[in-house]
């Protein structure tokens, strides 16, 4: 048996929004509480949260006292005006460096269709876009931002349900299937990559995994090391590559450069205002990863 998974198919999951009750309290404020118990809600200080203050949390949480869910399935709606032209042009304004402005002539240039296909399916096709005469749409310094960014946002031009490697992670055993192979490896190299931890995901569920690119890295050592850590977990934990008592891979990363890449520390020393006895120097080192 075969199974062919999408990129975006594969990270994107169900759609929610918050849900929480509104208590007026004195100077016209409006609190935040639980739709359950109705006790207020407080942040990790024990300051009380506003209603606007809790509509702009991004992740899901639960009730401190009854441990109720704060948040609610929904159905997403359409779009402003409802056309797909405007869900395109609003998914682009989404990306730095791409306004409302510049969004339009890209969609008069390269139509809908083409467009859509390449943020859903091929992102690096759609930051190496090229006119007519050849030349690249993007500047060098727009494409690595734009790189950067579009790692951590999902586009979805249809409706989203429940997250495909969310159900294998949960449901199937490791090793359930014989062999994972991953198109375009080096879209998934990002640390904070949602797709990239989705792919970490099968990876754990797979015996092999084979990954398929043409551009592996961007000429430093930590394009290899996130790549190398979702689909080979074990044995970079063994070769001491883990997560720190916070949950943090930048301590690794850091250390993965140093060992398989290269760092420069840079002394920077500073003449200081004489002190009362003696003359004073500053040092300061920063340490800045190289190609």
């Amino acid at each position: 048996e075969f199974f062919i998974l999408g990129r975006v198919r594969m990270r994107m999951g169900f759609h929610w929004r918050l849900a929480f009750w509104q208590r007026r309290a004195g100077g016209g404020r409006s609190l935040a509480a639980c739709p359950d118990c109705g006790r207020l809600l407080q942040d990790h200080e024990g300051n009380l949260i506003t209603a606007e203050e809790f509509q702009r949390e991004e992740r899901r949480r639960r009730c401190d006292h009854c441990d109720a869910a704060l948040w609610t399935l929904m159905r997403p709606g359409k779009s402003d005006g409802g056309s797909r032209r405007n869900t395109i042009l609003k998914s682009m304004c989404r990306i730095p460096t791409i306004g409302p402005v510049r969004a339009e002539r890209l969609l008069s240039d390269f139509g809908e269709d083409f467009l859509a296909s390449m943020l859903l399916d091929n992102v690096s096709e759609f930051i190496n876009l090229m006119d007519a005469k050849g030349n690249f749409i993007f500047s060098d310094r727009q494409a690595k931002r734009m790189e950067r960014a579009m790692a951590n946002i999902e586009f979805g031009f249809g409706e989203g349900g429940y997250q495909p490697t969310e159900f294998i992670k949960r449901y199937l055993p490791d090793g359930c299937f014989d062999l994972l192979v991953v198109d375009e490896g080096h879209e998934y190299k990002n640390s904070g990559s949602a797709q990239g931890q989705a792919m970490g995901v099968l990876a754990a569920k797979a015996r092999k995994t084979v990954l398929l690119t043409g551009t592996l890295m961007g000429g430093y050592a930590d394009d290899l090391f996130y790549l190398l850590f979702r689909i080979l977990t074990r044995r970079m934990i063994e070769d001491g590559y883990q997560p720190n008592a916070r949950g943090s891979m930048a301590p690794a990363a850091m250390s993965f450069m140093r060992d398989h890449g290269v760092l420069k520390d840079i002394y920077t020393e500073r003449d200081g205002s004489s002190h009362k006895t003696a003359k004073g120097k500053k040092l300061s080192v920063r340490t800045v990863k190289a190609p």
